[in-house]
Parts: C-alpha cells; sequence; structure tokens
C-alpha cells in the first residue's frame, strides 16, 4: 500500500459554506475572511508523501526543508513507502537529513509498507481515530496529525491548540495583543465550531498573506 488517495480533492467543498457561517458568527471573521478574496485551503500529495515532507521540516526553517526535502525527494525514481526503504541511509545523510530524521522517515515508511496505518480507510474515520494511529509513528506528534488532517484529510473541524501561529493570531485579534491561554483560545473557537480549520486557516494568513502548502 503506497498511501495514495483514489481521490485528490485539492479544494473542500464546504469552504463557502463555511466562510457565510463563521462571517456570520465571529465579527473578526467577518473582517478578514473578505481580505484574502477566493484564497482557501488546497491539498496535494499523497498521505505518505505529506507526512515524510513534515518530518524533513521539523525544527528548521522553511527554506532550509525546502532545500533538503528537494535533495531527498530525488533519491528514491517515485516518492513510496516502499522505494524509502530500498535507500542507503549514506545517501539520505547526503541530503541534508539528521540521523533522527532517517530514523522516522524508515518508521514512517515501514509504517505504511506493512499496512500499519490504515491510509485507505481514513476518508470514514473519526479525526482522534486517525490522530491515534498517526502518533504512534516515530517523529509524528499531536501538531503534525492535526496539520494533516488539515491541510491533507480536509477535516473541516480541527483547532490545533499546539500552534503557536494560532495562538499568536487569537491573540492578535481578540485580545488586543495580550497573552492567550489554551482555554482562552478554546472559547474564541467555540463560536467557529464546526468550521475551526477554516477558521485557524484565516487567522494564519492575518500573520502571513501567503498560504503554506503541505
Amino acid at each position: 500500500m503506497s498511501g495514495a488517495d483514489p481521490v485528490i480533492q485539492t479544494t473542500p467543498s464546504y469552504w463557502a459554506e463555511a466562510c457565510k457561517y463563521l462571517a456570520r458568527r465571529d465579527r473578526v471573521m467577518k473582517r478578514l475572511i473578505p481580505q484574502f478574496g477566493d484564497a482557501c485551503l488546497q491539498s496535494r500529495g499523497d498521505a505518505f508523501t505529506t507526512l515524510a515532507r513534515s518530518i524533513v521540516g521539523q525544527q528548521i526553517s522553511v527554506k532550509a526543508a525546502q532545500s533538503v526535502w528537494d535533495k531527498f525527494a530525488k533519491l528514491p525514481r517515485k516518492m513510496t513507502a516502499a522505494n524509502v526503504l530500498k535507500l542507503k541511509v549514506d545517501d539520505m545523510r547526503a541530503a541534508g537529513l539528521s540521523a533522527r530524521k532517517i530514523e522516522y522517515l524508515v518508521d514512517l515508511a515501514l509504517h505504511f509498507d506493512s499496512g500499519a496505518v490504515h491510509a485507505d480507510a481514513w476518508r470514514d474515520m473519526g479525526d482522534e481515530d486517525i490522530i491515534a494511529e498517526l502518533v504512534g509513528i516515530r517523529g509524528i506528534g499531536r501538531w503534525t496529525a492535526e496539520m494533516f488532517l488539515i491541510f491533507h484529510l480536509m477535516r473541516p473541524d480541527v483547532l490545533p491548540l499546539d500552534d503557536v501561529g494560532l495562538i499568536t493570531g487569537i491573540s492578535r485579534s481578540y485580545f488586543s495583543g495580550d497573552p492567550v491561554s489554551r482555554s482562552e483560545a478554546r472559547e474564541v473557537a467555540a463560536a467557529w465550531s464546526p468550521y475551526c480549520s477554516v477558521a485557524t486557516w484565516y487567522i494564519w494568513r492575518s500573520l502571513d498573506p501567503l498560504p503554506v502548502a503541505y
């Protein structure tokens, strides 16, 4: 199993409805959403590639992550779990990967290649069940799993409270820049449900107008 999805949906079908809902329920969203026109969340690639990219990008700048990824992605003929398992460690090190990230990528590939993660069933599984599967892979914590739910599976109601950008954006937009606790952030987000992912995306845009794609 490569983890490739049968259908790659690049834009969520619920986006327009979510924007109307959020603009009605939340004064900040009413102001933010029109500023970004037709821009919206976009997904790309398959599950394995998306998770591999997130591991490569941990604790380094976006620019450095892209550079390492570009070198690493040239090693296998096609980015699949089985092909990554055939790579030589020396070649992966030469691409700029640390020993720990190589261990994480191999563990990710083993999980996909053996069928230990049920990528083909994720479309029908609940968010928390998918997170539980993903955090069983070395190098993937809750934040990475939540980014995967938002950017790859396009789940509409994910609230990544461990995300620094989300907390910073809520602080600026709702609390005049004062520090914000997780419980305060959760209170703000109560008005966003069932579209917390969409609201989070707009909070990120308020800090950086360029959309991130995973």
